[in-house]
């Protein structure tokens, strides 16, 4: 990223991930802070001002722990919600393998830190449990939808 003057870096990058929306080249999920701060070679802050300028503008919205996703796209229900829809929708059964944390970021473009939380909360009602291996497995399968 071009350093003409660092007080504008911030509106460059919003202004280049504008265009990218606009052009379809990001069409749902931006990528994480962390990746913009690859991208464009600029801090935590420079990237958190960029983000906040679009989402002033109604381009993008933010989802607690989540991320942030282009303005009418998206799943955003929590992650934990979205998880337990993996389970009851994939046919899994009692015993089988959970997915670990690396594969559950890879597949929802969420952080660790969202993943933990929600493997956490999965425990916590026992659907999921460390099994061999250092494994975690299925214990048991959620509700149905509706059922409470």
């Amino acid at each position: 990223m071009p350093q003409a003057s660092p007080r504008g870096t911030y509106l460059q990058i919003s202004e280049l991930l504008r265009q990218k929306i606009e052009a379809g080249k990001i069409s749902e999920a931006l990528p994480s802070e962390a990746e913009l701060m690859c991208i464009y070679g600029v801090g935590r802050s420079t990237v958190g001002r960029a983000l906040k300028r679009l989402k002033a503008d109604g381009v993008i919205d933010s989802v607690q722990g989540v991320g942030w996703y282009v303005a009418g796209t998206g799943d955003r229900r929590p992650l934990v919600e979205r998880v337990t829809d993996l389970l009851r929708d994939q046919g899994v059964a009692i015993g089988d393998v959970f997915p670990s944390e690396k594969e559950l970021c890879d597949r929802f473009g969420v952080s660790r830190t969202a993943v933990r939380s929600a493997i956490a909360q999965l425990e916590g009602q026992g659907l999921i449990a460390m099994g061999a291996n250092r494994r975690r497995q299925v214990r048991a399968l959620p509700a149905e939808r509706g059922d409470s």
